[in-house]
């Protein structure tokens, strides 16, 4: 399959560079950021949802528009170059690509309808230990008379604080199986403790304490709660990757027309063969990234089976390379470049944080050694 995408999603990029530069400018998130840290812009997220932007992944059969995840990357691609502060990461590429691997057909339907219209937001809450390792999972559902019990923690849940349902994995009473089901956020028993990290975004530590749950909420059956859990997180990590590669283009192209207007001894500073080299080197970088990237989100509209080491490569290199071209872009700039007045430090504050996000670039790099019999 050639890495070009196609006419149509192409287009659909191009909107959403317009629409982005009107309505979500960086100053934008200054603003969420200055007005005590406000979660996101309802106004603006109605009308990502009015762009059909909810829609995009979820298949024709339950209404949805079926344009595949090349095309969300586009929107995503977009979006970090504006690091644009919305609920699509966990309600749209999170949830949403959990929710349409399950065989419960009635609440698929449901939450479907209530996130294409806007109506509801959802989150996925997996990750218990310090760092994400995916294989920690203690939080226990249990029988209890005619309701599941759900007891456990997680950590770092995107977007829980203003989540309406909680996609939460647990094991069974045995062990043997992991368990998928749906919490409303308000429910009894669910206490948040919730950070704003670095990049100015809310994250939240939560706590399940005998927490109710009937048999109709559950996206896991017979045994395929784990391969659901696997196959999201994967897709997730290539939808991650494809903000990364937005926050390393522009950041790229920021620190470019600084150097060409930035003056030192009588000269502009991109006259500098050492600073040339230096860009020299990341240009490359983020052109490998592009293809990577492209090539990942085709694996999963072809349902590779190779998911997994595409998910890891792009999750491993577009961390690498958002870490270089941040601090690059930083060191650039001069001491600008760590004050509030320029943009770029939001870069290198985002990267911190999007880096650690369902494995870092040593995490992906050990994974992709497993896959590989290293």
């Amino acid at each position: 399959m050639a890495l070009l995408i196609n006419e149509e999603q192409q287009m659909l990029k191009e909107s959403t560079k317009e629409f982005l530069d009107l309505k979500s400018p960086i100053s934008s998130m200054r603003k969420l950021r200055d007005n005590n840290f406000q979660t996101y812009n309802e106004e603006l997220w109605m009308e990502m949802v009015e762009m059909g932007w909810t829609a995009l992944t979820i298949p024709e059969k339950y209404n949805g528009l079926n344009f595949g995840y090349v095309g969300l990357g586009q929107v995503l691609e977009e979006m970090g170059r504006k690091l644009t502060i919305s609920p699509i990461i966990s309600t749209v590429l999170m949830s949403t690509t959990l929710i349409s691997l399950s065989k419960n057909e009635i609440l698929k339907s449901n939450l479907f309808k209530e996130i294409m219209n806007g109506t509801k937001l959802s989150t996925v809450a997996h990750d218990e230990g310090v760092h994400h390792n995916p294989e920690i999972l203690n939080s226990l559902i249990s029988k209890e008379g005619d309701f599941f019990v759900l007891n456990g923690k997680k950590n770092f849940v995107i977007d829980g604080s203003i989540s309406d349902y909680l996609i939460v994995t647990a094991n069974n009473e045995s062990g043997s199986n992991v368990l998928i089901c749906v919490v409303d956020s308000k429910s009894t028993g669910v206490e948040y403790n919730n950070k704003v990290h670095m990049d100015s975004r809310t994250y939240s530590d939560i706590t399940f304490n005998n927490v109710k749950i009937k048999n109709d909420n559950f996206l896991s059956f017979e045994g395929d709660g784990k391969l659901i859990l696997e196959k999201t997180l994967d897709i997730t990590r290539i939808g991650l990757a494809a903000e990364m590669l937005g926050n390393i283009q522009e950041a790229f192209e920021i620190t470019v027309n600084y150097l060409k207007e930035r003056e030192q001894f009588g000269v502009k500073i991109g006259s500098f063969q050492a600073l040339q080299h230096r860009c020299a080197l990341m240009f490359g970088e983020i052109e490998l990234c592009k293809s990577i990237v492209l090539k990942a989100l085709q694996a999963i509209d072809s349902n590779d089976s190779s998911l997994s080491k595409y998910s890891s490569l792009a999750k491993a290199k577009l961390g690498s390379i958002l870490q270089l071209v941040s601090n690059e872009a930083v060191q650039m700039h001069g001491g600008i470049g760590v004050t509030d007045d320029a943009d770029i430090g939001f870069f290198l504050k985002r990267a911190r944080v999007v880096q650690s996000m369902l494995g870092d670039s040593n995490f992906h790099l050990d994974k992709l050694a497993k896959i590989k019999n290293y």
